[in-house]
């Protein structure tokens, strides 16, 4: 259920479940925009601009956080990495609807 929402409170198993959850927004560039490709695959019967939509929104919420990770060795390890995918994700997705 931590996964759902994403909110670990103080709990830090729950905070490495999520981390693990979230690494793929850390991943090289090439690794990320096949797993958006594929998130855009399961929602096909959504139109463009709608998931456009949504999808930035969701995205957003994470690049707005203090931080995306939780624990300090997935923060260390990915941190920086999943800003820059998240930035280039939520440009391109707002391309599709503005």
């Amino acid at each position: 259920m931590v996964t759902k929402n994403h909110d670990v409170g103080s709990d830090m198993n729950a905070g490495v479940m999520v981390d693990v959850d979230l690494a793929i927004l850390g991943q090289p560039e090439e690794r990320f925009c096949e797993y958006e490709a594929q998130i855009r695959e399961e929602y096909g019967w959504v139109p463009d601009n709608i998931f456009a939509q949504k999808r930035a929104a969701i995205l957003d919420r994470f690049s707005t956080r203090e931080r995306i990770y939780s624990t300090d060795w997935f923060h260390k390890k990915y941190e920086e990495r999943a800003r820059r995918n998240l930035e280039m994700s939520i440009r391109n997705l707002k391309r599709l609807f503005s």
